[in-house]
């Protein structure tokens, strides 16, 4: 008997820019006796993007191409557009993708799956970048979750699935050089100027990166991960935005009931939680989860611009604060704890809305991922799902001594305070000869943490 599949199908690529445990390839593979591997570049994606995640997006892309050996298929333009051209161009009948699930994404799939329609082919999804989809776990009424732990009992319940068996071999790739018409392949730009150190890209990195961090770091997780002067955290963030490892992978990887793996399966948890806070509630991404937050008042003002710049800068005068937002900048990424001392710091502090905070994240982070950053953001501001209460305000200088006990992230990242020892460089306003080079403390956290409680008690 003969084949009995259709002779063309397209791979897309999003956030999935892997060959391994891709079902997208079976489901390509199942339909079609051969496929076409594409990505668009999509300016409204890549405008607001921030030149450390567009460089390590195309180094990924790189990365990717070579795995097929050369056949990956590169277009810019609107995919509503040449997502349906390059179907017609090499006959398709099918195009396959991973489901996206942000506001964006949702909106560009509909007008695609539309687009490709009046061609008479299909859209077809297969997973998502996440370990359960969002939308699939609701409460017994269909509500959402609105809190993560009734949430992570559920999620805890799901049967995540075994990494599916591919390679780059699983489909048999299209030479893009045969395509007869549609949108002209353009050449992956160079990487942008980025003053931050990324990290290596693309999925071999990734499975390194993340077998490293099982056999060397794994066990101490929850004792050493809110430390961010040791090396506790899997640095996976980066991978998973742009699905070069996909979150069954670690899941199958990280076994073990201990509290390490116990502890890391909750931050896969929260990752898929705040995805389907955005898929049930999409104006989150930019505005208050909770509505009665609207009424809060922030500063405004030459004074309160000068101080937003401080501490985008690193110059607020707390070494803690100040270390976390220069590692921003150094690496394009930082530690989870000192995200959430940072946040807290901007809008309880300084007074400031925390959707500038986000967008400054956003600009810098090179694992800048919407619904994380944006509900991150909302639970340290207060205003979220599961949100800190609004009467808990990070103090900065505890949060250095806590989890910075010996400075040493302090002076690694303030080499103005390389000189002072200890526990002290989280004061260092209280030396008999406070360095001269580094700015005095902007505010007096006590009392702009009692004008905080007062703005919200307001409410």
């Amino acid at each position: 008997m003969g084949d009995e599949r259709d002779e063309t199908a397209i791979v897309w690529f999003r956030r999935d820019l892997r060959v391994r445990d891709q079902p997208v390839f079976e489901a390509a593979a199942g339909r079609a006796q051969r496929a076409l591997a594409v990505f668009v570049l999509d300016e409204k994606l890549l405008g607001p993007s921030g030149a450390a995640r567009r460089t390590f997006l195309y180094r990924s892309l790189r990365d990717l191409d070579a795995s097929l050996d050369g056949r990956l298929l590169v277009v810019r333009g609107d995919p509503a557009e040449a997502v349906p051209k390059l179907a017609g161009a090499v006959g398709a009948s099918s195009v396959h993708v991973a489901a996206d699930f942000g506001p964006y994404g949702r909106e560009r799939d509909e007008a695609v799956e539309k687009a490709l329609a009046d061609r008479d082919v299909e859209l077809v999804r297969t997973g998502s970048p996440y370990a359960v989809e969002p939308g699939k776990i609701t409460k017994s009424d269909g509500d959402p979750y609105r809190v993560y732990t009734p949430f992570s009992r559920e999620w805890g319940k799901r049967d995540k699935g075994a990494p599916a068996d591919t390679d780059a071999s699983t489909v048999d790739w299209m030479d893009p050089s045969e395509k007869k018409g549609g949108p002209r392949a353009v050449k992956v730009p160079d990487d942008e100027s980025v003053e931050a150190e990324l990290p290596t890209a693309g999925e071999q990195a990734a499975h390194d990166y993340w077998e490293a961090f099982v056999d060397e770091h794994l066990e101490d997780y929850d004792d050493l991960r809110d430390r961010p002067d040791r090396p506790g955290t899997s640095r996976m963030s980066v991978y998973l935005k742009y699905g070069v490892i996909h979150p069954r992978t670690l899941l199958a990887g990280v076994g073990g009931s201990g509290k390490g793996a116990t502890s890391f399966r909750n931050e896969l948890c929260f990752r898929d939680f705040y995805a389907a806070v955005l898929w049930f509630f999409p104006r989150s991404a930019r505005e208050n989860f909770d509505p009665k937050f609207d009424a809060m008042t922030y500063d405004g003002g030459k004074a309160a611009e000068e101080r937003f710049r401080a501490w985008q800068e690193g110059c607020t005068g707390f070494p803690a604060i100040d270390a976390a937002m220069r590692q921003l900048r150094g690496e394009a990424w930082m530690h989870n704890r000192m995200r959430m001392a940072v946040a807290s710091f901007l809008v309880k502090d300084l007074h400031l809305p925390w959707w500038r905070g986000a967008r400054h994240f956003l600009d810098l982070l090179v694992d800048g991922d919407l619904p994380s950053n944006q509900h991150g953001w909302q639970w340290a501001a207060g205003t979220g799902t599961d949100a800190a209460p609004y009467f808990r305000v990070f103090n900065p200088v505890t949060q250095g001594e806590r989890f910075d006990p010996q400075g040493d992230y302090v002076r690694r990242w303030v080499p103005e305070l390389a000189g002072i020892e200890g526990k002290k460089v989280h004061q260092p306003w209280k030396l008999d000869e406070p360095p001269a080079d580094y700015p005095a403390p902007i505010v007096d956290h006590k009392a702009e943490r009692q004008e905080a409680l007062e703005r919200f008690n307001a409410l």
